[in-house]
């Protein structure tokens, strides 16, 4: 099976078609995403989830496209701040839809800034992906601001040097070209979607689009592997919230495979303990672990 692979190295920018010789990791997850679609961000509670309870198995490699919906100018700003609403109450995930009204963002300025943060690593890309998701959904910033960026990056703990002088070339231009490369061929249509890949295998990947109950990407998961894999159980609370640091009361409960309620209790368990502090958002709750 060919795979379109880019090699997004300084110096080294090229797209390319070649064999996946991957051995550590059976199963290879893209995960195509538009920064400011509100539908990509309500799939953090789901890859979360993926990436702690089946990490040994699987892999998730992050390209970004445009959600042609969220950023077609002529749809009208009422219609999107409705569905806005709707895929926050859906998932979980608040988005403020008050960033149409103010400073509708765009998605280009967002995937240069993330391809330059993953000229710094692949973990990189994805910590300041989060927190620009963060900085747009939740805060409502202007993200085409160049110090938002920088101060996305200062977060993300990038070599902000290193960022800025990236932001600036064509490294990661070359980068995207490459993503929309991967998603012609690959004839992704909608964003977000999830491609899954056994590397072991010359079969083609399953591909879905939009976002499903948990249980459909185990169940693909399982027909790729060609058996049932075994979950691993999430670690104790604490040492949750201390990675990733700011999650939605609606991760902490799917992770968890707790109602929100339930989670909410805990959280507020916690909270009176001073290992978290509560950050009321437009739709919910986000919590912050302050333990440290």
């Amino acid at each position: 099976m060919y795979r379109s692979t880019c090699d997004g190295s300084k110096g080294n920018e090229m797209c390319s078609l070649s064999m996946d010789v991957k051995k550590i990791k059976p199963i290879e997850i893209y995960s195509f995403l538009d920064p400011i679609c509100p539908e990509c961000w309500g799939l953090e509670p789901i890859t979360k989830k993926l990436a702690i309870e089946y990490g040994e198995y699987l892999s998730i490699r992050t390209l970004l496209g445009i959600n042609l919906n969220e950023s077609n100018k002529s749809l009208d700003k009422k219609l999107q701040s409705i569905q806005w609403g709707k895929t926050a109450n859906l998932t979980g995930m608040s988005c403020d839809d008050q960033v149409l009204r103010d400073s509708p963002p765009s998605p280009w300025k967002a995937i240069i800034a993330v391809k330059a943060a993953e000229l710094q690593g692949r973990l990189a890309g994805q910590r300041f992906l989060r927190i620009l998701q963060e900085k747009l959904f939740l805060a409502k910033q202007d993200i085409n601001d160049e110090e938002i960026l920088l101060a996305c990056a200062k977060a993300a703990q990038l070599d902000l040097n290193e960022f800025q002088k990236d932001l600036d070339s064509n490294g990661p231009i070359k980068a995207f070209q490459c993503d929309r490369k991967i998603i012609s061929e690959m004839e992704v249509i909608d964003i977000p979607t999830l491609v899954f890949f056994n590397v072991k295998s010359d079969e083609e990947g399953i591909k879905i689009s939009g976002r499903y109950p948990y249980s459909v990407y185990v169940q693909i998961l399982t027909e790729m592997l060609g058996n049932p894999p075994s979950p691993k159980s999430p670690p104790d609370m604490v040492s949750f919230l201390k990675d990733y640091h700011f999650i939605a009361t609606k991760e902490l409960a799917v992770v968890y495979d707790l109602e929100e309620a339930e989670a909410e209790r805990e959280l507020k368990k916690l909270q009176l303990k001073q290992i978290v502090e509560a950050v009321p958002v437009k739709y919910g709750t986000f919590w912050r672990y302050i333990g440290d």
